[in-house]
């Protein structure tokens, strides 16, 4: 069931920590992918150096924030969700050496990989932003 694979993961990250600590680095969880309850599904961990705040270094974070703007984005949308309506995703990259499809998400139920072009997204995120101005 989704709540075992969950329930796992935890178990998994936790002995990571375990180890990675011992060793001065640190672990960070990524989702859970490629869910299929009848054969199994995908864990990943990224085990990296910390930062001097204890976070984990994210490339992609690195690569998104110094590219977004060349591709009409901004650096804070790294991470940011958005729908096209029927489906629901998370940016999680940009990568150059694709000119017509640069920007990369995953599909927020799944963690399915999808790629997206510059113009697509700069509409779907406008599109998805909300007037939160209290009426009256």
């Amino acid at each position: 069931t989704p709540v075992l694979c969950q329930r796992l993961q935890a178990e998994m990250l936790r002995a990571c920590e375990v180890v990675a600590a011992r060793h001065g680095l640190v672990v960070e969880p990524r989702d859970i992918t490629n869910v299929d309850l009848r054969w199994g599904f995908d864990v990943t961990f990224r085990v990296s150096i910390p930062l001097p705040d204890g976070t984990a270094l994210d490339p992609e974070r690195l690569r998104f924030e110094a590219l977004a703007e060349a591709f009409g984005l901004s650096p804070a949308d790294y991470g940011r969700q958005f729908s096209t309506g029927r489906e629901h995703y998370r940016i999680t990259g940009i990568d150059p050496r694709r000119p017509k499809y640069p920007v990369s998400a995953e599909r927020i139920p799944d963690g399915q990989g999808f790629k997206f072009t510059a113009e697509q997204m700069a509409l779907l995120l406008q599109k998805g932003m909300k007037d939160v101005t209290p009426k009256g």
